[in-house]
């Protein structure tokens, strides 16, 4: 879609050079009190590339959240072509509940296409494909880890679709996850609509996460960069150069216990590395938790208690992993310079 041509939104005419900020009605609560979600949408003057910017699809995930909130709000957010549409909060209901469902308990991200005769999830996924996705060439979802789970700070996409790697390795962060298409999410059915999209992963669910926040936020400005939408400012730092990983798997708890971790997210491990041991409150057993593959820790459970069976690591395969644990390390000195690495690991 081109600046020139019409854009409207919820009834919203929203004209080239102008900056409006709108409520899209959703169901009410069964209180009768009103429920909307809130839109802002900047158009630039001169034609460009249509993107929206979700979060909180997951009403749990408040990361992103925050990044569009400061993108919205930094000075130096100015579009000299294309129009952005940022849409901070998707899960109105799951994130007045600090839940990551809806209210039905159904999970908005595997609820997509959705229907305007469906459940309540349905209809909102519907509404938000319809109004915002389907309007759009390109998107960036936000998301973090699950509850009580971490994810370094990573892009997951297709990357065996050019522009969209292309637009990847843009975004700048140490690790792109390929990732297939889900039946039921966000990525599947704006694929079918044409939209090309990015799924940043930072953080833990219900906590922000500075490093992940900025990380975020720089990330958004550099595709954004790479499109003509905005000027591309001087570069003062090194460049990360993203490591492509297209396989990753979890390893589960051997036993139910208590964990000690002795690896952490980011670092690099070899097969046969102690990752964890779980280990009985009595001290009656304790069963250690092995790599079975060498790579990089790109997920964690953070609670120190698990049942036999739950994930504890995700790890991702690269051709050189040293280079990844080299380049978190520079995304940290690039972004948050005045804090020592060190400092937070005590």
């Amino acid at each position: 879609m081109v600046t020139g041509t019409p854009l409207e939104i919820g009834k919203h005419i929203i004209k080239p050079g102008t900056r409006v900020k709108l409520q899209l009605s959703a169901a009410r609560l069964y209180t009768d009190t009103d429920m909307s979600i809130p839109v802002e949408v900047i158009r630039a003057k001169k034609d460009g590339p249509t993107v929206f910017i979700s979060a909180a699809i997951h009403g749990d995930e408040l990361n992103g959240i925050e990044i569009v909130r400061r993108l919205l709000d930094s000075p130096s957010f100015k579009l000299i072509s294309g129009t952005v549409i940022a849409v901070p909060i998707v899960n109105v209901y799951g994130m007045l509940m600090q839940s990551r469902y809806m209210p039905d308990r159904r999970d908005l991200n595997r609820s997509f296409p959705g229907s305007t005769n469906g459940s309540l999830t349905s209809r909102l996924a519907h509404m938000f494909l319809t109004e915002i996705v389907s309007k759009c060439d390109y998107g960036i979802d936000l998301h973090t880890g699950a509850i009580h789970r971490s994810n370094l700070p990573q892009i997951r996409a297709n990357l065996k679709d050019p522009e969209t790697a292309k637009l990847a390795h843009a975004f700048g962060v140490p690790v792109l996850l390929n990732s297939d298409l889900r039946d039921g999410s966000l990525r599947q059915a704006a694929d079918e609509s044409g939209t090309k999209v990015l799924l940043y992963e930072a953080g833990e669910a219900l906590r922000f996460d500075e490093l992940s926040i900025r990380a975020g936020i720089k990330g958004i400005f550099n595709v954004l960069v790479s499109l003509g939408m905005v000027s591309k400012r001087r570069r003062t730092e090194p460049k990360i150069e993203p490591l492509v990983a297209y396989k990753s798997s979890w390893l589960r708890a051997p036993e139910s216990g208590i964990v000690r971790d002795r690896k952490s997210l980011g670092d690099y491990v070899k097969r046969g590395d102690l990752l964890a041991d779980v280990c009985s409150p009595t001290g009656a057993y304790s069963k250690p938790l092995l790599a079975n593959r060498s790579g990089i820790i790109i997920g964690k459970q953070n609670i120190p208690l698990v049942q036999e069976g739950d994930a504890m690591f995700h790890i991702a395969l690269f051709d050189d992993p040293k280079d990844v644990v080299d380049n978190m390390g520079q995304l940290h000195e690039n972004l948050m310079p005045e804090i020592d690495p060190q400092s937070m690991l005590v």
